[in-house]
C-alpha cells in the first residue's frame, strides 16, 4: 500500500480531453474558413474576369460540397465502422477491432474506449467458460473416486471397514471444502461479505494456524487428484518480532489468507523442505506485514502476477515436491480476496530461494459499503 504526494507528471485526462477536442473543432473551423475563402477568391477571379457571378456561384457551391463531403467522410466513416463493431459485440463476437485508435480527436479516443470494451468483454467470456469447465472438472474428480469407492462397497469387491470409509470420507471432505471455496467466491462476487475485526496477539494466533495445518498433514494428507499425499516431512517455522506483537484484523479472514499460503508453501516444497511464517510491524502506525517463504522452485518473474487468478495453478516445475499437483487453483484467489477486504496488498516478494509471498495489512480497516 502506498501513499503519494500532488502528482508532478503527466496532465490530467480532463485537459488531455480538451485537448483533444481543440483538435477536431479546429477541422471543422477548418472546413468553414476553407469555403469562405474559396468563395472570396472565385468572386475577386469574377471581378478581375468579368465572369458572371452566376457561374462563379454554382462553381463555389460544388466545389464547397466537394470538400465538405471529403472532410464529412472522414468524420462518419469511423462511425460505421463503430457502429459495425458494436453490433458484433452485442451479438457476442469479440474478436472484431476498430480502426483508427490512433486518431488524434475524439473519434480516435472513441475507438480505443471500444476497443479496450471489447478486450475487456472478450476477456470476461473466455474466463467465463473457463470457470465452467475447471469447476465442471473440480466437482467431477472427488464425486468420481467417491462413486467408485462406494460401488465397490455395494458390489461385494470390498467390504466398508474403517479404511474404506476413511477413504470416502476424504473425497467427501475434498468436495465440502471446494463448495465451501466456491460459496466465499460467490459472497465476494455479491458484495455480501463483511468484516469482523478484533485485536489478537499474533504469536499465539499463528502458531494456533501452525498447529491445524501439521494436524491436518498427519492426520488426513493433501488432497489432489493424482492421490493422497502425507507432507509431515515439510518443518514449519514461525519467526514473530516483537514476540508482543498484536494486529487488528477480522481473524476468520486472516485465517483463510494464511493456511492458503501455508498450504500451498507445503505442496510445492522439495522433500524435507522448510517453510517460514514471518510477522512483523508494518511501516505504519498498527500495520502489519506478514511473510510465508518456502524453498520450492519459486514462481518465474514473468508469471507472477497471474499467480491470485481464480483456478490458476501455475507452471510450476515436476519436481516442487511430492504433494504440488496443482490443487484447484483457488487457494491463491481466497487470500488476494481476503486481503483485498481488509483494504491490504498480497504479493510475490523477491526471494533468493523458493518463492516468498507477502501480506500487507493496514493499521485500521478501511469502511466498506
Amino acid at each position: 500500500m502506498s501513499r503519494r504526494g500532488p502528482s508532478t507528471g503527466p496532465p490530467t485526462e480532463p485537459r488531455a480531453r480538451r485537448r483533444i477536442v481543440i483538435s477536431i473543432k479546429t477541422k471543422l473551423g477548418a472546413l468553414v474558413v476553407g469555403a469562405v475563402l474559396l468563395t472570396s477568391a472565385l468572386a475577386l477571379v469574377a471581378i478581375r474576369t468579368s465572369t458572371e457571378f452566376r457561374y462563379i456561384t454554382i462553381f463555389a457551391m460544388i466545389a464547397t460540397l466537394l470538400i465538405t463531403q471529403f472532410v464529412a467522410q472522414s468524420l462518419t466513416a469511423p462511425l460505421d465502422e463503430m457502429n459495425t463493431v458494436a453490433g458484433s459485440i452485442s451479438r457476442g463476437d469479440f474478436s472484431r477491432r476498430v480502426r483508427g485508435a490512433d486518431r488524434r480527436d475524439e473519434l480516435g479516443d472513441l475507438a480505443s474506449t471500444i476497443n479496450r470494451m471489447a478486450d475487456d468483454l472478450e476477456a470476461v467470456d473466455r474466463h467465463r467458460k473457463e470457470l465452467v469447465a475447471n469447476v465442471s472438472h473440480e466437482l467431477r474428480t472427488p464425486i468420481a473416486a467417491l462413486r467408485a469407492v462406494l460401488e465397490n462397497v455395494v458390489d461385494g469387491v470390498s467390504e466398508a471397514d474403517p479404511e474404506t470409509m476413511r477413504t470416502a470420507l476424504k473425497q467427501t471432505e475434498r468436495l465440502g471444502r471446494l463448495v465451501e471455496t466456491l460459496l466465499d467466491l460467490s459472497r465476494l462476487d455479491n458484495g455480501v461479505v463483511t468484516l469482523k475485526a478484533r485485536r489478537f496477539e499474533v504469536w499465539p494466533y499463528l502458531s494456533g494456524v501452525l498447529r491445524e495445518a501439521n494436524l491436518a498433514a498427519s492426520q488426513r494428507g493433501l488432497s489432489s487428484s493424482s492421490g493422497l499425499h502425507n507432507r509431515t516431512d515439510v518443518h514449519l517455522h514461525l519467526d514473530v518480532s516483537p514476540p508482543e506483537l498484536t494486529a487488528h484484523a477480522d481473524a476468520e479472514r486472516l485465517h483463510q489468507v494464511m493456511a492458503n499460503l501455508i498450504d500451498n508453501a507445503v505442496k510445492h516444497s522439495p522433500p524435507h523442505g522448510r517453510v517460514t511464517v514471518r510477522a512483523r510491524r508494518g511501516a505504519w502506525p498498527d500495520s502489519l506485514e506478514l511473510e510465508v517463504e518456502d524453498e520450492g522452485p519459486g514462481i518465474p518473474e514473468a508469471l507472477r502476477h497471474t499467480v491470485f487468478e481464480r483456478f490458476n495453478r501455475g507452471q510450476v516445475p515436476a519436481q516442487a515436491g511430492p504433494g504440488s499437483d496443482g490443487g484447484t487453483g483457488l487457494g491463491l484467489a481466497i487470500a488476494r480476496w481476503a486481503v483485498d477486504l481488509h483494504g491490504g496488498e498480497i504479493g510475490v516478494a523477491e526471494s533468493s530461494r523458493g518463492c516468498r509471498i507477502q501480506v500487507t495489512l493496514p493499521g485500521s480497516l478501511p469502511a466498506r459499503d
